[in-house]
């Protein structure tokens, strides 16, 4: 189980999934969010622009220092039923803000998860894609080394 105790971890696996599908859409892939929502959605908190503090470990597990500032922008939403929704994104993107909080709001929500889904199913598969691609590309350039055995020995 979770800090929450009310929400299971795979509830919880699946809605990092999700927004981890958001993250990457591009604002117009997910223009449609605002239909699957309607009018009745409430801004808690309008997409403001601020900076985080980027930590980096040398290796990947030494001792951690900061690396540096990154822009972020980050928006809450509710829904007229209370289910709260967050978004953070990287960078000034303030309506992918919004949307990305809405789409967590709507995902969270069991009558619009299925329409969320069904809205993010071409995102997944551009993604799936475009790893795979990448996959070709790295595979393109792998150099298999071996071994030759001269004479006898």
């Amino acid at each position: 189980m979770t800090a929450n105790a009310d929400v299971p971890d795979s509830s919880v696996n699946a809605r990092k999934t999700t927004m981890a599908a958001v993250c990457r859409a591009t604002t117009t892939e997910l223009a449609g969010l605002d239909a699957i929502a309607g009018d009745a959605v409430r801004v808690l908190r309008a997409p403001e622009i601020g900076l985080v503090m980027v930590r980096g470990r040398v290796g990947g597990d030494g001792a951690p220092f900061n690396l540096g500032e990154a822009t972020v922008t980050r928006a809450a939403v509710s829904l007229p039923d209370g289910v709260i929704g967050f978004g953070h994104v990287l960078g000034r993107d303030k309506d992918k803000a919004r949307l990305a909080a809405l789409a967590d709001a709507l995902w969270q929500a069991p009558a619009t998860r299925d329409a969320v889904e069904a809205l993010l199913r071409p995102v997944r598969e551009r993604i799936a894609a475009e790893t795979a691609l990448k996959r070709e590309r790295a595979a393109a350039t792998r150099v298999d080394f071996f071994t030759m055995v001269r004479g006898d020995n």
